[in-house]
């Protein structure tokens, strides 16, 4: 538990600390450790030509990260990957850009409303508004949706920026207009329970979030029907020519040692990460226990079949919220911390997101600067 005693003391830097972003740098020292064992050489005439294997849908995929995918799937037990089509994009982001623009495209009228219920991932907004397309119309906050016509709904889960476990809350199960994109980027074992295999038409992932290697800009989707998969290649194939092979290389090579080492008692990254997050979050509900000033949702625990045992759940966001009617991103701004307002979430500016993900030193200035916040509040400094 973090003391508050002679808070006025609290030496802190100058910097400001950026907590909007989800950054996942927090993993490093892990992989510093193991390094050697994820490095891979690529020679000047390697990885040339933009195919992969011309006999798969996916030309651009590297048949090797496929073979990464599946194996860690299977080990964790999260997701189902039989009969259905991998798509590699450059990140989960273009790839949900993608999914939308099959979906829409294969819808018999247009525009596709496009919700997800608040509060939501931000840049959902950003992605279907940005580029103005005629086939789809960004619609907002599922709750309140009732329009009639073909819908997709974006769910995640567990959600960014709350952590909750979510499922679709438009609810038409007899309408074959009704579409889903599941968005599975933080359904990994150091984040939540692992309750069960999920088994989508559309489901999302992002090698960023499992393992920290946002640098790498990759993400796939598992896809059952064919001809969305096939309209979510041709959608990649215009706005990048495929996805780098040398990421792909990189990343096929960090998930399987990810996979061999997930039962290690002294390597699994799941188990390093999921204590990891449990000590941040016990942390920051200590600062918030102690204050009557700022809010954080509880988590039910749940059965993980991935550890064998009951756990809660540690989110990689914070919902933060404040009992006062303040805006709140602009008094952790005032405190040089950066965070997402609740706003651009469909919520309010009583609630922001802030990243768990940090570096440990990021981490701790941030819980200083929070306690501070509280003594200052508390005080009518």
């Amino acid at each position: 538990m973090v003391k508050l005693e002679n808070m006025k003391n609290i030496s802190l830097s100058d910097s400001v600390i950026n907590l909007d972003h989800g950054d996942p740098t927090a993993y490093e020292e892990y992989w510093r450790k193991i390094s050697d064992r994820c490095t891979v050489t690529i020679r000047g005439c390697d990885l040339m030509s933009y195919f992969s294997d011309v006999n798969n849908m996916c030309w651009f995929l590297e048949p090797e990260l496929a073979e990464a995918i599946k194996e860690l799937h299977a080990a964790v037990g999260n997701a189902a990957t039989e009969d259905r089509y991998i798509v590699v994009g450059t990140g989960s982001t273009q790839l949900c850009q993608a999914a939308v623009h099959a979906l829409s495209s294969l819808a018999g009228t247009q525009p596709v409303s496009v919700v997800a219920a608040a509060p939501y991932y931000s840049t959902y907004v950003e992605e279907t508004t940005y580029v103005r397309s005629g086939m789809y119309k960004w619609e907002g906050d599922a709750w309140g949706f009732d329009k009639k016509g073909p819908y997709i709904e974006l769910v995640t889960s567990p959600n960014n920026p709350d952590g909750t476990i979510r499922e679709t809350v438009v609810n038409r199960p007899d309408d074959d207009e009704a579409k889903v994109i599941h968005d599975f980027a933080y359904y990994w074992p150091h984040y939540t329970p692992i309750t069960r295999r999920q088994d989508h038409d559309i489901m999302l992932f992002t090698f960023s979030k499992i393992t920290g290697h946002a640098g790498s800009r990759i993400g796939w989707a598992l896809v059952k029907d064919k001809e969305v998969a096939k309209k979510m290649v041709e959608y990649i194939i215009v706005n990048s020519i495929g996805v780098s092979k040398e990421s792909q290389i990189r990343a096929a090579k960090i998930l399987k040692v990810l996979k061999e080492t997930c039962k290690s008692e002294t390597e699994n990254f799941f188990e390093y990460g999921h204590v990891m997050m449990k000590n941040r979050w016990e942390k920051l509900r200590g600062m918030v226990k102690e204050s009557n000033v700022f809010t954080l949702p509880k988590y039910p625990e749940a059965y993980c079949t991935f550890f064998g045992k009951t756990l809660g759940s540690y989110p990689a966001f914070a919902w933060l919220g404040t009992k006062e009617e303040t805006d709140l991103v602009n008094d952790l701004r005032r405190h040089k911390v950066m965070s997402r307002a609740g706003e651009r979430c469909g919520s309010d500016k009583k609630h922001v997101r802030v990243s768990m993900l940090c570096r440990e030193d990021v981490f701790n200035v941030f819980l200083e600067r929070l306690a501070n916040m509280k003594f200052i509040k508390s005080t009518g400094l």
